[in-house]
């Protein structure tokens, strides 16, 4: 309930990303609010920083893939429905969900059975177009308004009959300074710099890095000056170097944010496993060729796959501009003939970069920023 006549705001989450997201709209929304509002909630660090005491440890929730969804799933289900009790006994104003919709729409079906005058509002749009399009249609019913990162998935709601949407834009659009060079940060072609990006996931990294090796090594031999930079994940660095032990080249590992948008200002292309990377380096003004090979259960489940494209560059423009391989079509050579033109002043590393400026273009909000944008939603539906 209200604390002090300052409107609360309950804010669910369920991995990392979340809370990355939550703390800039809560940052956000003190500033628009001079600090007038209240927050309760699941937080992760940063949302900590901010002062949300966390209803219980993010890590009890933080479940990846659909594999290990469903192992998990009757602790996933105890939590849920503590959230959802701790919700109804704190009576809040308006109920933020982020992202992880496996978690957090199940809650929200819950409370607004309960409480169907309270406002949901649900910060990153599930992939509807791309998987299980009829949720769009299911969402209407327990979600006020879709807050998107991505232009597209306006429409895609609008045609799906899903609730109402807004684009507020990708929280990337607020780093360009980070993500792109400055003046002598990236040479010259003629000393080409190669990102390899392998995964943040255990399972990506493991599926990858046999082929991405091989891949290195024929860009090696053709580009003898060849700089090669693998900007790792720190949890994942001993898996890394275990697989580097039967690459013939030998990349410069760099960890932590900071190193790896710095890599990003040196590089003239990369080869990226599939995920938001891949629009990082898009809005960074790299060329690319995108890999994934997917577990066994999703591998059967492909069919169901809706969308002309796996990478998000590709769902922002609308067309296959990056070149995208799945599976057995991921392997070093066909990787490789795709990767090596990319490191020359070739026509296919022009065409690349001419729908990156396409992508840059269509990315950017006519005003504000994106935690500004979604302030300003969720106060609107407060104000109601």
């Amino acid at each position: 309930m209200a604390e002090q006549n300052r409107p609360l705001i309950y804010i669910v989450i369920g991995e990392e990303s979340g809370d990355q997201l939550g703390a800039r709209a809560v940052l956000a929304l003190k500033s628009a609010t001079g600090g007038q509002i209240a927050f309760a909630g699941l937080a992760g660090e940063r949302m900590q920083a901010e002062g949300l005491k966390s209803l219980f440890p993010l890590q009890d929730i933080a479940v990846m893939g659909l594999v290990n969804i469903i192992k998990q799933y009757p602790a996933l289900h105890r939590r849920g429905m503590e959230v959802v009790a701790d919700i109804l006994a704190t009576k809040p104003d308006l109920l933020l969900i982020i992202d992880s919709p496996e978690f957090t729409h199940a809650v929200a079906k819950r409370v607004r059975k309960q409480r169907p005058d309270l406002p949901i509002v649900n910060y990153v749009s599930p992939s509807v177009w791309a998987w299980r399009p009829g949720r769009a249609k299911k969402m209407a019913r327990y979600v006020d308004h879709v807050l998107a990162l991505l232009p597209f998935e306006v429409q895609a709601h609008k045609d799906l009959g899903g609730p109402a949407c807004s684009y507020v834009g990708h929280p990337l659009i607020e780093r360009l300074d980070v993500l792109r060079p400055s003046e002598g940060e990236r040479g010259p072609l003629d000393a080409p710099v190669l990102l390899v990006l392998p995964g943040s996931r255990r399972s990506e990294v493991s599926r990858l890095m046999v082929e991405f090796g091989a891949v290195v090594a024929q860009a090696k031999a053709q580009h003898p000056n060849l700089r090669v930079i693998l900007p790792a994940v720190s949890h994942l660095r001993s898996l890394i170097d275990e697989g580097l032990q039967d690459w013939t080249v030998t990349p410069e590992i760099v960890e932590g944010e900071a190193a790896k948008f710095a890599a990003f200002r040196q590089a003239h292309a990369a080869l990226a496993a599939s995920g938001t990377v891949t629009l990082e380096l898009g809005l960074a003004g790299i060329p690319m060729v995108v890999a994934y090979k997917v577990d066994w259960l999703m591998g059967k489940l492909k069919f169901l796959f809706k969308a002309h494209s796996f990478v998000l560059t590709n769902l922002v423009l609308g067309h296959n501009a990056i070149p995208e391989f799945l599976d057995e079509d991921a392997n070093a050579d066909t990787l490789a003939a795709h990767l090596l033109p990319l490191l020359s002043d070739s026509q296919e590393r022009a065409a690349q970069m001419a729908a990156l400026q396409l992508l840059d273009e269509r990315m950017q909000l006519p005003e504000g920023t994106p935690s500004g944008q979604v302030a300003r939603i969720v106060l609107d539906h407060l104000a109601k």
